[in-house]
């Protein structure tokens, strides 16, 4: 992992970066096409149905796999694992977050933990029918550095890009991150495919895509580290203290003073509802889509499986450019609403339909929508908080963001898998997601943009 050397106190002084520089923008892209695989091979294809069938495998007479002498079905066994390391994530992001606004160890503790999560997925490839337990504490591990690392990413948002252009530079961002994991999901989806040729059976060609998304996510990063530099400026620690309790003092300070910012606090709110909400979606899809719970008796298989989300992620290139613009254009708050809208449709045709013969092409064309929305409500999402963040606090608020990020929901794999537990059915599962779909666009519409942006010391661009 690349280090930061000390300044070299012969040397003139670096010039003080400001927002837009183009090399460190580029750099910034580089994270999202690089992490962007863990999302897409581990959370959305690879892992959930590989680990759910060796779990299922490893039930008892009873259905049930036990797990240190708790019972669970096992195919809510990776929705548990998703809940656990969001809450984890809930303890440990904003103390991070605190830490990295005081001193200046943001870019070295996004690559820590960037390194520390791929390593952790490298390591899936030791995931077998005797170890399908080791899937879901890996999964626990990558997962918490996964957003751990996202928080600092996210911090950089508004060094980097002027308010006028936080949505562009966003949408960009998540645009690559869909193609870069893309392109890997085709190499996977390949593999896949051609195991019986290249003589590997299934559980290994799977082992192998896992170990894959690590090894991308840690390569490409380097592009990041090499362009994007360290921005923060080191304060000296309080006599007696440490960058730990000093960080706890000012996250306390933090929360003390979130009555300046109803407005702010208000659409953060609202993100982790509807957030909660496309992350289940977005989470759930594989093992929704796999398992042979539905009716009609069809059985959709892993290669058809990978294929629908790899359309899905070159769509949402797309998808995620459109909102950007549109953004710009009409306002951030009206493009998130409108795309909110279109999520709860999707969701509500997947808890009625998906039932016949034409299953498996409804399923593509639900696949089709969700690609249009998903990077824009994102990408918007994450622009506009961006605006509404307090300058010096960035990190902090962005690891309150993170806990309900792309992958990182808590509440929903949660009410998703309790439900499937007592229904024995994963339809009824979905009528739980639409909650947080109408929550959240109700919490939205009371968000008055302007005077957040206003509260928190920012600039309004001249379209919100």
């Amino acid at each position: 992992m690349p280090t930061e050397t000390s300044p070299d106190p012969n040397q003139a002084p670096v010039p003080e970066l400001k927002p837009g520089n183009r090399r460190e923008q580029i750099g910034w892209y580089f994270y999202d096409w690089a992490n962007s695989a863990f999302s897409t091979t581990i959370g959305a294809v690879f892992l959930g149905p590989y680990v759910s069938d060796l779990a299922e495998q490893a039930a008892g007479a009873d259905g049930l796999v036990r797990l240190l002498g708790v019972p669970m079905a096992p195919y809510s066994f990776v929705s548990y694992c998703v809940s656990i390391s969001v809450v984890l994530q809930v303890l440990f992001l904003p103390i991070l977050g605190a830490i990295a606004d005081y001193s200046s160890l943001r870019k070295r503790l996004m690559q820590i933990f960037a390194v520390a999560g791929s390593w952790a997925t490298m390591f899936m490839f030791f995931v077998t029918d005797q170890t399908w337990w080791l899937g879901g504490l890996l999964f626990i591990i990558a997962n918490l550095c996964f957003g751990a690392a996202i928080v600092f990413y996210n911090a950089y948002l508004p060094d980097i890009a002027e308010p006028e252009e936080r949505d562009r530079v966003s949408s960009v961002g998540w645009a690559l991150g869909y193609l870069g994991g893309g392109l890997l999901l085709t190499l996977n989806l390949a593999l896949f495919l051609l195991r019986d040729t290249l003589g590997i059976d299934a559980g290994l060609a799977v082992r192998i895509n896992l170990f894959s998304g690590g090894l991308w996510w840690f390569s490409w990063s380097f592009v990041t580290w090499r362009l994007l530099r360290s921005r923060d400026k080191a304060k000296a620690l309080p006599p007696g203290e440490t960058y730990l309790s000093t960080g706890l003092k000012q996250l306390w300070d933090t929360f003390q003073e979130t009555a300046k910012y109803p407005h702010t606090i208000r659409f953060l709110i609202a993100y982790l509802l509807y957030n909660d909400g496309i992350q289940t979606v977005f989470s759930v899809a594989a093992v929704f889509a796999a398992a042979p719970l539905l009716q009609g008796g069809l059985e959709i298989e892993q290669g058809m499986l990978t294929m629908v989300i790899l359309m899905i992620q070159f769509v949402a290139f797309g998808g995620a450019l459109l909102f950007g613009r549109l953004a710009v254009r009409y306002g951030a708050k009206k493009a998130l609403f409108y795309g909110l809208i279109v999520w709860t449709i999707v969701v509500i045709y997947a808890y009625l339909g998906l039932r016949g013969e034409s299953r498996i092409l409804e399923f593509w064309i639900l696949g089709g929508f969700i690609a249009l929305v998903m990077g824009g409500t994102q990408a918007v999402s994450r622009g506009l908080f961006a605006n509404m963040i307090p300058p010096g606090k960035e990190a902090e608020f962005f690891s309150i963001y993170e806990v309900s990020e792309r992958g990182t929901s808590w509440l929903g794999p949660l009410a998703f898998g309790l439900v499937n537990q007592i229904t024995g059915s994963l339809r009824p599962a979905m009528v739980s997601i639409i909650l947080f779909f109408i929550a959240g666009m109700a919490l939205l519409l009371r968000v008055d943009v302007r005077r957040a942006i206003a509260e928190s010391g920012n600039k309004p661009p001249a379209v919100v």
